[in-house]
Order: structure tokens, then C-alpha cells, then sequence
């Protein structure tokens, strides 16, 4: 089954004190075209994910960000120094004991106010564990790689359901062809009678060889055989490529062309109406199944 380059997949997780969000955008492409957006300060990460995607995917203009953030109730506790905040409750009691013992009554401070004064919430943030934030990342890009390449592969099956209807065009209208071909008989039969004899009229003194090769060369001209043989073994290829395990794009692509040159052989040697409609029905296939080519991994 083919995979489709077009895909999208997303992903939060949380762990190690951080909360993040990735997502993973890809479209069609000649090659594999990686852009990472993942921050610098996680040491190892980039080269990481890059080999983590080039593991996964072959083919397509690949975005990959990653947004991430301390978790608030972390981002709290890590600026939180206690001996100091024990510190500054200690005074505090100490100012209202002496406040009441003189008689004075005190409005009870709030939790703002006391981490406010003294540093009690000044404390430096602790280092993360880069490594570990690293590794649980790589498991969760793991898990995001997972996704897209199902979402891949379901557009691949919509994809290959497309150029398999594409395909039974092309064979509907090379049958038609064939019998085009057939009812013009008659027609080139004449008409190589017309084009012997005119050659003949101009024969005189002419070398016989040479004579010869002008008749064959008309009669190639008029004769599409080899041309529906070629466009029916092209059909037989791209079914063959539609079952292969590994990317085939390229080669599709390449065969697109070869489709292509055939139809236009064809119209350009049709010499009747019937065919030559054929003909540009056939390059009409061929077009749109060539658009739809460009996104197969």
C-alpha cells in the first residue's frame, strides 16, 4: 500500500516538571526536506528527532516544532525558598507578639506579602535533568511519529483507491482504441494505396532501397500498435508499483512520463477522428493522474 506525503499530526505531553506541544506538517517534496523548530537549550534534542524522522520517512517537505514550558505548580515550587519563607514567618510572629504584648493590633499579612519580603521566593529555579527531559521527549516524538504515519498511510489508501480508478480509465479507453483502430483499417489501407502510388509515380530512376524505406516509413506512421502494447505494459507497472512496501514516488513520476509520451505518439498518429478523441481522453486521464502522483511518498 502507498503512503501519501500529505499528512498532520499533533501532540501534548508533560513530564519531568514541563508541559509541551508538538506538531509534525508534511507535503509533497522531490526528496526528504526536514525543517526542526525545537529548542537549543535541550542539549542533543535536534539531532535526535532529526534521526528519529529520517527513520520513519523517506519522502516529503517535513515541519517539525516543539513548544515547551516549566509546569505552573513546578515553575512555583522551584522559586520557592523555605528556609527563608520559615525565616520570614518566625519574624513575622516575632512583630506580633511584640505588636501585642504593647497592645497593638496588627492586620494579618497575606501570602503575596510575605513571599514578597525577605527573598522567600527568590530562590533560583533548580537545573532540569536535560537528559532525562531529553529522553521522555524522544518517547513522545516516538508515539507523534506513530500517528502521522497512519494519517499517512490513510491518505495513502484514498490515494491508491483514486489511481486505481485512473488506471481502469486507461484500460477502458486503450479497448476503445483498439477497436478505433480496427474500423480505421479500411481508411490507412486506402490511404497507403494513395501514398504507394505516389511514390511510385515519382520512382523513376530511383533507387528501389530507398523506395522501399519510404513505404515502411509510411506505414509506421500510420500503425499505433506499438504505442497501446507500451500504454497497456505502463498500466501493468503502475499496478505493480502500487503494491510495493517501499516508497515509490519517483518512480511513479517517472513512469507518469512515459505515459504521457505514448498518448501524445498516439495522437499525433491517430489520422481519424474517432482516435484522435481517444487519444486526448487519454492524455486527460493521464494529467490528473499525474497530479495526484506528485503526492505519493
Amino acid at each position: 500500500m502507498i503512503n501519501s506525503m500529505t499528512a498532520f499530526a499533533s501532540r501534548d505531553g508533560q513530564g519531568q516538571g514541563f508541559v509541551w506541544s508538538w506538531d509534525l506538517r508534511g507535503v509533497n517534496g522531490k526528496g526528504l526536506d526536514l525543517r526542526l523548530r525545537l529548542p537549543d537549550w535541550i542539549a542533543g534534542l535536534e539531532q535526535a528527532a532529526r534521526g528519529a524522522v529520517q527513520g520513519r520517512l523517506g519522502r516529503g517537505n517535513l515541519t517539525l516544532n516543539l513548544r515547551i514550558a516549566r509546569q505552573p505548580e513546578a515553575q512555583a515550587a522551584a522559586h520557592l525558598d523555605m528556609a527563608a519563607l520559615d525565616a520570614t514567618l518566625d519574624l513575622v510572629a516575632q512583630v506580633e507578639e511584640r505588636a501585642r504584648a504593647r497592645g497593638v493590633t496588627l492586620r494579618p499579612p497575606t501570602a503575596l506579602e510575605i513571599l514578597a519580603s525577605r527573598g522567600a521566593g527568590d530562590a533560583p529555579a533548580p537545573e532540569p535533568d536535560l537528559a532525562a527531559l531529553r529522553a521522555t521527549l524522544m518517547a513522545d516524538l516516538d508515539a507523534l511519529l506513530g500517528a502521522f504515519c497512519a494519517m499517512r498511510a490513510e491518505e495513502g489508501a484514498a490515494l491508491d483507491a483514486i489511481l486505481r480508478g485512473q488506471l481502469d480509465q486507461i484500460v477502458t479507453l486503450l479497448d476503445q482504441a483498439e477497436a478505433a483502430a480496427e474500423d480505421r483499417r479500411a481508411q490507412m489501407a486506402e490511404a497507403l494505396r494513395a501514398n504507394l502510388a505516389r511514390v511510385l509515380d515519382n520512382a523513376d530512376g530511383a533507387d528501389p532501397d530507398r523506395v522501399a524505406q519510404e513505404l515502411a516509413l509510411i506505414a509506421v506512421k500510420s500503425d499505433v500498435r506499438e504505442e497501446l502494447d507500451r500504454l497497456a505494459a505502463h498500466v501493468e507497472a503502475a499496478r505493480t508499483l502500487l503494491q510495493a512496501e517501499d516508497p515509490v514516488g519517483r518512480k511513479f513520476d517517472f513512469l507518469m512520463q512515459e505515459f504521457n509520451r505514448e498518448a501524445n505518439t498516439l495522437c499525433s498518429k491517430a489520422q481519424s477522428g474517432p482516435l484522435t478523441r481517444i487519444g486526448l481522453d487519454l492524455k486527460s486521464v493521464i494529467d490528473q493522474m499525474r497530479e495526484q502522483v506528485q503526492n505519493v511518498e
